[in-house]
């Protein structure tokens, strides 16, 4: 066999394979998965992983008409593999377009393929920035939440609770519960992430203690978070729903908005979702966050370094100027020491506390709201959402954009999957 090299980069080469047989051109394969390494099941949540296949010369093709200059050849087979998706030569339900975050070339080249398939075609997009020890389940999640977008679309649509339903969100940080009959919330609870079953259990708790229900009372219990396989499992879960999708639908649901386009924004303790949706649908998103800086983590030791609870620090920041009181580093540790300079110089909290909502504003715009076309209204919820300097950051940020948070915001996951579990629940219907 004779080998003809058309591109490199690094190891990696593309070209055509001579044989006795004829001509095979390269990549013509799926990546092989290394079996000592975790591996993505996407058959679990009805998925297939689909390369189109392209041959060398219409990558030449496809690179000229996509008019942005790549050096790397693997990315223009990415620019290759987006424009057959756009002229119909390959039909997938979904695309999820990943790169390196390390790599400023494969960043810009992402976020144009992107935009190209989403400005020519309805196929839901996903798009990620990994690291180099990314782990399967970080992967599987938004994945997860693509294939849902797909195929339950008749759930997502839903757009009114019935019944009487639970909805457990077990987050990094915190876990939720919400109890909803007949399209009201009727009862919330709210306790740190330590144990998930017990945990859930204390919040379910919070929440039937404020109603006259029980758990033999429930017509269907919906699970999400990080948890959400292990309590659906352990209280027989109807819905067990990545969060992705859930705090969609659960946003727009309490501001009113399941009709037309919105954004949803979730800073959280861990890691931020920015989703955009369609009449109640998502059809874009990005979740992550390389730097802990831009999370509701860093905004939690501030309020610990100036000596303030949390829910006083979203008021004392409204009352600042961030400019006193400028962070030159994205990084939660140097971020922090910067934070101490300031007030070791005199700064006020105040302004410290309106410079450290501006920086994480800041940082998600740049790592993630930047990823996507922001459409009107942006709803902010989650629990930082209840942090009023960092909303009112978030919409500086923006331009001056209006922030919609709703009632129950921090309780938005739970909220979604009391509203999605709705109709799928019949436990009272097999009591009687």
């Amino acid at each position: 066999m004779d080998f003809e090299i058309k591109y490199k980069d690094a190891m990696a080469r593309i070209g055509t394979f001579k044989t006795p047989h004829g001509k095979v051109t390269t990549p013509n394969l799926m990546p092989v998965v290394h079996p000592g390494k975790q591996t993505l099941y996407v058959k679990k949540f009805g998925a297939e992983i689909v390369l189109p296949e392209i041959d060398l010369d219409y990558i030449d093709e496809s690179y000229e008409k996509f008019g942005f200059s790549a050096q790397s050849s693997s990315l223009k087979l990415m620019i290759a593999r987006a424009m057959a998706i756009v002229e119909g030569r390959s039909k997938p339900d979904a695309v999820f377009i990943a790169t390196c975050f390390r790599c400023a070339e494969a960043a810009l080249v992402r976020n144009e393929v992107r935009r190209f398939i989403q400005n020519n075609t309805r196929i839901p997009v996903v798009t990620y920035s990994f690291t180099e020890r990314t782990k399967a389940d970080e992967l599987f999640i938004r994945m997860e939440a693509l294939a849902t977008t797909v195929t339950r679309r008749s759930i997502l649509a839903r757009e009114k609770q019935e019944g009487l339903t639970l909805g457990l969100d077990s987050g990094s940080t915190t876990t939720k519960a919400v109890l909803m009959e007949n399209n009201q919330v009727i009862g919330t609870g709210w306790t740190s992430t330590k144990d998930i079953i017990e945990s859930a259990k204390t919040a379910a708790s919070e929440a039937f203690s404020q109603t006259d229900y029980g758990w033999d009372d429930l017509d269907g219990i919906g699970t999400t978070g990080y948890g959400r396989f292990t309590m659906g499992q352990e209280f027989g879960a109807e819905l067990i729903q990545e969060e992705l999708s859930v705090n969609a639908k659960g946003a727009v649901y309490l501001a009113d908005c399941q009709k037309g386009e919105a954004t949803v924004l979730d800073i959280g303790g861990m890691d931020n979702k920015v989703i955009t949706v369609n009449n109640g649908i998502p059809d874009n998103f990005t979740m992550g966050g390389i730097c802990a800086g831009a999370s509701g983590r860093f905004l939690d030791m501030t309020s610990r370094r100036l000596d303030v609870d949390i829910t006083e620090l979203g008021p004392l920041a409204v009352q600042g100027d961030w400019r006193k009181a400028m962070l030159n580093s994205y990084c939660i540790v140097f971020g922090i020491q910067d934070l101490v300079t300031t007030l070791a110089a005199g700064g006020s909290k105040a302004d410290v506390a309106a410079a450290a909502c501006h920086s994480v504003s800041e940082q998600v715009y740049e790592q993630q709201l930047q990823e996507i076309d922001i459409r009107e209204p942006l709803i902010q919820v989650g629990g930082t959402s209840l942090i009023s300097g960092l909303v009112e950051a978030v919409s500086e940020t923006l331009g001056g954009i209006e922030v919609i948070v709703p009632e129950y915001s921090q309780h938005i996951g739970a909220v979604g999957a009391a509203l999605l579990v709705s109709g799928m629940g019949h436990r009272q219907d097999n009591n009687r």
